[in-house]
């Protein structure tokens, strides 16, 4: 696979990033990390994606380069907050309901990691992306809201197993395809929240 700019056409390194909408831009993100998720990383091409969005090979290379600062882009495209604005006045339901949420988009998030693994571990700009996008809005939202539990009185500040429950809960969405062939759905993530997360908080 090519990933190098030398490897595009001669005039990139020269060119002036070219215009293109929002919405197109979009487009070309959207796609990039569908191929990721559906082949790995290794195999999506720069080509392969100017062929799927119906654009030429060297738009790509002028808007970024190289296919790890194009995915790159791509990955902080897609940061969202979903635990954001969960808030239910109770710290068990809260992290019930994270669960609910987390299995909506568990399954495309986890495959990409997936097919991410080597990659982001070779590449420190994709593992960084990676983070930002998919991971460090999560770990802040549960934190907001183990943080509003403390508050509530629910729970000592200093209870021991209050830092590892982002390691839970996204331990057990990346774990499950492993080890038992199948996705976290939300009846498997609220039992687990259940069975494991709220036992060592000492929540019924």
């Amino acid at each position: 696979m090519t990933s190098q700019a030398a490897d595009g056409p001669e005039t990139v390194a020269a060119s002036r990033r070219s215009k293109i909408t929002p919405e197109r831009e979009q487009e070309f993100f959207d796609a990039v990390l569908e191929q990721i998720r559906e082949c790995g990383y290794e195999s999506v091409t720069m080509e392969g994606v100017a062929a799927s969005t119906r654009c030429s090979k060297s738009t790509l290379y002028r808007q970024w380069k190289t296919k790890p600062q194009f995915v790159a882009a791509a990955l902080r495209s897609a940061r969202q907050a979903r635990f954001g604005g969960i808030d239910t006045g109770s710290l068990a339901e809260d992290l019930r309901q994270a669960a609910r949420v987390a299995a909506q988009w568990g399954r495309k998030d986890t495959a990409l990691h997936q097919a991410l693994g080597h990659a982001i571990m070779q590449d420190p700009e994709l593992q960084k992306a990676l983070r930002e996008a998919l991971i460090d809005p999560e770990i802040c939202a549960l934190q907001d809201i183990l943080r509003r539990g403390v508050e509530r009185g629910e729970i000592a500040a200093d209870h021991p197993a209050l830092p590892y429950v982002p390691a839970q809960m996204f331990g057990v969405m990346r774990a499950r395809p492993v080890l038992e062939g199948e996705y976290a759905d939300p009846d498997y993530l609220v039992r687990f929240v259940e069975a494991a997360v709220l036992p060592a908080l000492g929540l019924t």
